[in-house]
């Protein structure tokens, strides 16, 4: 099976490079791409958070695999698979975040929490409704806290 996608729309930021903290310091700037009409964003700031779904353009092919190894490569966390970790490396390239919207001006929104670099293609873009978040207890290993301390 093939799949072929276009970005909807394309991340500017101040972040250049893949660094694994400090994401919460970093405002947004999504616009559409061009062919998307500015309609499409028509009730957003109705939202107050967004999930976006964005491609990995930057990783490189033979990084791109699914594996076992430890998180952020620290030997003292467990070794864990590729779909038990958010890490960059992943089969195909898709990151999601949850983004609180800050503001729409025309064909772009402003977010913070989007752990994207500059230039990233965005592939979706999908309201956040209470009824399709998670039903009963989120459960997650201890180690997830103590990796994400400088996250945001």
């Amino acid at each position: 099976m093939h799949i072929e996608l276009s970005p909807v729309a394309f991340v500017r930021n101040t972040r250049t490079e893949v660094i694994d903290d400090n994401w919460g310091a970093i405002i947004s700037e999504i616009q559409l791409a061009e062919g998307i009409p500015e309609e499409a964003f028509d009730g957003i700031t109705s939202f107050s958070h967004l999930h976006i779904i964005f491609y990995m353009d930057k990783v490189k092919d033979e990084k791109a695999i699914a594996q076992s190894r430890h998180p952020r490569n620290d030997v003292y966390l467990p070794r864990v698979g590729t779909y038990a970790q958010r890490n960059k490396n992943r089969p195909n390239k898709l990151g999601l975040s949850t983004v609180q919207l800050i503001s729409r001006a025309g064909r772009t929104i402003r977010v913070k929490y989007l752990d994207a670099i500059d230039g990233t293609p965005i592939l979706d873009i999908k309201p956040v409704m209470k009824n399709f978040q998670p039903k009963g207890t989120i459960r997650e290993p201890h180690w997830t806290s103590d990796i994400l301390k400088q996250y945001w």
